[in-house]
Parts: C-alpha cells; structure tokens; sequence
C-alpha cells in the first residue's frame, strides 16, 4: 500500500484571483480588466489569473492518483490564506510533504491524512496543500479498496451509503442575466449567486439588489419549465451591511423585505454582512438569525466569510449563527474536514453547504461531489468556472455516474441470455 513517488505538475485554476479589498474601495473594469493598484497583499494586480499545481501520487502497482493544490477567488480577505504562488506551494510539497507520503499506509485513509499534515515548524501546513493532497489520498484509498471515493468516505466515517442526490447550486459570475436563463433552462436546484460584490450591482438601499431578485423569480416562472421551482440564493458580499448599516435589526429588516417580494421562494442570503471578527461574526449572524426565526420568515441566511476551517464551522453551528454554513472547500484544507464539517452541522440541525471557489479545477470538483454525497450535505456548488455549462456538468455528471455506481452496488444482478451482468438500474 505504500506510495513509491510524488510528482508535480503546475496548472490553471478554472477562473481568476480578485482583490477583494480593491473591489470594494470602488475599483472601476475595463472590459475583464480591473484598473487600479491592488490593495491586499501579493497581489501584483488587482484580477490575476488562477493557478493551480497538481500533485501525483505513483502507487505501488504504477497506478498515478492525482489532487488539485489552489487558493479560492477572494485569497487574502476574510481570515483566509494568502495568494496562492505555485512556486513556494511546489517546493513546501517537495521538502516537507512527500517524505511524509512515503511513509504512510494509503489505504487507511483518514490515518494517511492525519500523518501527512502534521504541523510544520509548529504551524500548520498551507490550507491548499492539504485540500490537494488529500485528494490524491482518497483517490488512492479508493483505487486500492476498488471502491468510490464516496463509499471510501462513507466507510471512514461509519455513514451508510447514501441514498438521496445532493441539489446543486449554479453562480452566475458577471453575465447575470443570460446565465440565469441558462440555469433556469437546465431545471438547477438552487440559482443564480448573482456576483452581488459592488455598489454598483446593490444599489442604494438596495433597490437594485432587490430589482434583480424580483426579476430572476419572475423570469423562473417565464421560462421554465412546469412545476420547476428553485431555491433563490444571492450572495451580496457584505454590502446589506455597507449599504444599510450594521445592526442586526436593519438587516434583517431588509431582507424580509427582500423575501416579501418573493414571497413563493426559499431565499437565501448569502454573507449579508462583514463585522471585522470570527467572534463579532458569530454574534451578530446569530442575532439576525434569531429575529429572522422569531418571524417566521422563508429568508435563510448563508455564512461565507469569517468562517473558514473546521473550527470555524464548528464556532458558528454551535452558535447557530446561520441557517446554512458554507464550507468553502480550499479554506477547510484537508477534504477530510469537508466530511467532519458536514457532519458537525448536521449534529448542530444547520444547513451544510459544500462549495468552494470558481477558481478550483475538474478534479478537485470531482472530489467534492463524493464528499458532499456520502455525507448528505444539503447542497453543493457547481463547479469549477464562473459559467453555467461547464461546472453543472463537471459536478452533474460526477453525482450520476456515482450513483449508477452504487445502484449497482446495491441491486441483485441477473443473466442475460448472453451471460452478462445486468443490474436492476435506477431510471435517470
């Protein structure tokens, strides 16, 4: 079971690298092009685009499983890890990392994953090492048990095998409008994002915003199809919060004027606001909460920002500082922590959310989806990319072949009359 060679291999992430902080000091676009000098440190500008580095873990029997290494969009901002730098991830990797891999057992998978990230010089490793190196473990686990990755998960942590489809949640990236009819045509569970991150696109007091929302659920009922019904998710980067104020109150204020709008969908509110803190985060999320529920209100808010490893998660679903708790993927670092997360937020009665960054690749997409089906998560972003089309089939067509697997798996076969195996397959 042992690893006999690590290789590496430099590549692009399915999206760019923003300046939070430059975006909303008001940076002005120049076609894709941002002008302005960029505020957040080791960014040379202020939209750069994404890299990766893949990392290739050579088997006993020369098999090659392999993970992806990346940052997420907005690095740097919110309590997160610095700018992803291919160079400085590759050497870490190569010194500290691979003799760790030579080491371990790759078919104990949640053994491997702890061995390999031990502290180093009593830090902890770079969040996106461990998201890439473990998924290459699980691959690895999931080669030599002749298994899923999914069903791998499920045995580590003692779950049965699922049995529900995990909805998907598409963003809509800059091209707001044409992607919504995209979604909207494609029958997504959970649209569009909406790339809410400027003043421009809230407007003032948030009529613009609100504009947008009655817009995307009267266009659902336009052009979809008979009884297609989504859940409304937005994601407004904090600006209810710039635009509104801070008091939990004034918040929520708006966005059940939001939901009265469209008073015949779920609606999500994704990072409503910035307070600065995890701690301030967790007690002023848990007070808009509180007066949402005390309403009865259908709006749900979403935690992105300030909420980043596991510990963090754990900090707000014990708080019950959100309805929905977004595990961003890249940030939790080791894919392992993905599955405690969603577990921890289960335990808590919160929403689990698996997503992540339009700037991760197909692979770590790949490994996400097996993630977020074995332990049930309550929904899981479509990506890589900020399209529509690419990331809904990437993670779609990940979830369908997982469960023809496991119905297979499940089913009693029969012969045919030419002596194959035939499952009793679920129709799609």
């Amino acid at each position: 079971m042992q690893i006999k060679d690590v290789l590496l291999a430099p590549g692009n992430g399915a999206f760019f690298y923003d300046d939070q902080a430059a975006l909303r000091a008001g940076a002005s676009q120049d076609g894709f092009v941002y002008v302005g000098e960029p505020v957040t440190p080791d960014f040379a500008a202020i939209r750069v685009p994404a890299s990766s580095l893949s990392v290739g873990l050579v088997l006993a029997d020369s098999t090659v499983v392999w993970g992806d290494m990346m940052g997420v969009q907005y690095s740097g901002a919110g309590g997160r890890d610095p700018l992803f730098e291919t160079a400085q991830i590759s050497r870490l990797t190569s010194r500290v990392v691979a003799p760790r891999l030579f080491d371990i057992d790759a078919s104990r998978y949640l053994d491997a994953c702890s061995k390999v990230f031990e502290a180093f010089e009593h830090r902890r490793l770079p969040l996106a090492i461990e998201y890439g190196v473990s998924q290459a473990l699980l691959r690895a686990a999931a080669h030599l048990h002749r298994k899923t990755m999914a069903e791998i998960v499920c045995s580590e942590f003692s779950l049965p095998l699922p049995m529900r489809k995990v909805p998907i949640y598409c963003q809509s990236g800059d091209a707001r409008e044409i992607n919504v009819d995209k979604m909207i045509l494609k029958a997504v569970d959970v649209l569009p994002h909406g790339l809410i991150n400027s003043r421009q696109q809230f407007g003032a007091n948030g009529q613009i915003f609100m504009a947008f929302v009655k817009w995307v659920a009267a266009r659902t009922i336009e052009i979809g199809r008979p009884g297609y019904h989504p859940v409304l998710h937005f994601d407004v980067y904090g600006w209810i919060g710039l635009e509104i104020g801070l008091e939990p109150q004034s918040i929520a204020d708006f966005i059940c004027r939001v939901a009265d709008t469209v008073p015949d969908f779920t609606l999500n509110i994704e990072y409503p606001a910035d307070y600065g803190s995890t701690q301030a985060q967790i007690d002023n999320y848990a007070r808009i909460v509180a007066i949402l529920d005390d309403r009865g209100s259908s709006a749900r808010i979403v935690v992105d920002e300030r909420c980043n490893t596991l510990e963090d998660i754990r900090l707000f679903a014990e708080a019950k500082a959100a309805h929905l708790i977004q595990i961003k993927t890249p940030d939790v670092g080791s894919i392992a922590d993905t599955a405690r997360a969603v577990l921890l937020c289960k335990a808590n009665e919160v929403g689990a959310y698996v997503g992540g960054s339009c700037t991760e690749t197909d692979l770590s997409a790949q490994a996400s989806v097996h993630v977020s089906v074995a332990t049930q998560a309550d929904m899981m972003l479509a990506k890589p990319g900020m399209g529509v089309d690419e990331g809904f089939s990437i993670v779609g067509n990940e979830q369908n072949r997982l469960f023809a697997t496991l119905t297979r798996r499940r089913a009693p076969v029969q012969k045919t009359q030419t002596n194959r195996t035939v499952p009793h397959a679920e129709q799609p």
